[in-house]
């Protein structure tokens, strides 16, 4: 079996609308590396897009997954529920970031676990507006899209999105934009076009992902709990791409003084399988009547067998200190390149959610082209590497936490081989 013959059979059968970031199609995959049908290795620096930070396959989660489908798969919580859905919500409520009483629910993606935070917020406020950041990315669904802080390719074509929904700057001082900008634009949003108490909410990324791995300045959250603290507006962190050790911490929250009312979460959640969940204070959690959240899937027992081992692993590997180790070292030889590749104009990211990016030589302009040539390069090395941000010019670091050491260093050889060979 070959790469381009499955090509064709998807081009033939899958919608374009499923964008490809490769030709790779993957036989098997282990920790931190993946092997396609054609047999070729490959060390993968993308994780399923901060999925599987526990690494492919941990023995620990697939042995949860395996004991779990052999007593049932599927029963619908809300039919016939069962203990480790519970159990998991106890474990989250305990470790999800705020000193208030919490509840969980359970959904099945990102972009899901967003929806329902702002059904939860509207519904416990009775208002209806909510406010996100330019750069954001909370997901495909029209909530979601409407939410997201960037046209191509989430937005552009799919028609009007949802009302109520402004956008203000994210802080990005290597952009220009600062805290006090991004909090005027809040205050003049409430002066000029929104009046604070028809807010319901406002979400962010403690860390922007797609938008170019941008991390939230502390002097910017506590900015926003002071001003949801004054109106009554619920503060939602997305932490979906964030969560589960990525950034040194279990939730990237843990960073900062001040605490979100709603966490989102899911990718790194289950380990590889689809498990989302959103918690909150209980006051909150507790405002939509029954029947109102929830879903078919939401909490399938695969996922949550699968979300149980996976905490287990951060805990006993020690994760979040192994994130901080790895980011570190990544850092470091970014650093080192960068000190003989212009173009490379920032290094950052907490833990071991790290980007570098990439403008013309002369500093001015992004250059999503040499990211893209990079990345290409790279694969032909044997190396999965993901870009980011809203011009494309962020290259975003997102291997498992648990990779081998011999296999990390492996893969920064390739990386910096590659940035040469481009800039040849």
């Amino acid at each position: 079996m070959l790469n381009a013959d499955i090509a064709k059979r998807r081009e033939a059968a899958v919608s374009q609308g499923v964008g490809m970031m490769t030709q790779i199609y993957v036989d098997r995959a282990l920790n931190s590396e993946v092997w396609d049908v054609e047999g070729n290795r490959y060390i993968d620096f993308a994780a399923g897009i901060a999925v599987v930070n526990t690494g492919h396959c941990h023995p620990r989660v697939m042995a949860a997954v395996s004991e779990q489908a052999a007593r049932f798969t599927h029963t619908c919580h809300q039919v016939l529920p069962y203990e480790n859905y519970v159990r998991l919500a106890e474990r989250l409520n305990q470790k999800v970031p705020g000193n208030f009483e919490k509840k969980t629910v359970f959904v099945t993606t990102g972009a899901e676990a967003v929806e329902n935070a702002i059904k939860v917020a509207r519904i416990a406020t009775q208002r209806p507006a909510v406010i996100a950041f330019g750069g954001a990315f909370h997901g495909r669904t029209f909530m979601g899209m409407s939410l997201t802080g960037k046209v191509v390719p989430y937005k552009k074509g799919f028609g009007a999105m949802m009302p109520d929904v402004y956008h203000v700057p994210f802080p990005i001082e290597l952009h220009g934009t600062g805290v006090d900008e991004a909090l005027g634009a809040l205050t003049k949003l409430f002066k000029a076009d929104l009046d604070p108490n028809r807010v319901a909410a406002i979400i962010i990324e403690p860390v922007q992902g797609e938008g170019g791995f941008y991390p939230a300045p502390v002097e910017l959250m506590r900015g926003l709990r002071k001003l949801c603290d004054e109106h009554g507006i619920v503060m939602i962190a997305d932490e979906v791409q964030t969560g589960f050790a990525r950034t040194g911490h279990l939730f990237a929250m843990e960073g900062y003084d001040v605490a979100a009312d709603i966490t989102t979460m899911a990718k790194g959640l289950a380990g590889g399988l689809p498990l989302a969940a959103l918690t909150g204070r209980a006051d909150l959690m507790d405002a939509a009547h029954p029947g109102g959240l929830g879903g078919t899937y939401g909490g399938n027992p695969l996922g949550i067998a699968a979300a149980n081992a996976v905490l287990d692993v951060i805990e006993e590997e020690d994760l979040c200190a192994r994130a901080n180790e790895l980011g570190s070292r990544l850092k470091q030889r970014l650093e080192s390149i960068r000190a003989t590749t212009p173009e490379i104009i920032d290094v950052r990211g907490p833990g071991f959610m790290v980007a570098a990016e990439f403008n013309t030589a002369d500093g001015k302009s992004p250059n999503p082209e040499m990211v893209n040539a990079i990345r290409a390069e790279a694969q032909k090395r044997g190396l999965i590497l993901l870009s980011c941000g809203v011009y494309g010019n962020v290259i975003r670091f997102l291997a498992p936490i648990t990779v081998q050491d011999e296999v990390f260093a492996e893969g920064l050889d390739i990386l910096e081989a590659s940035i040469e060979a481009v800039r040849k």
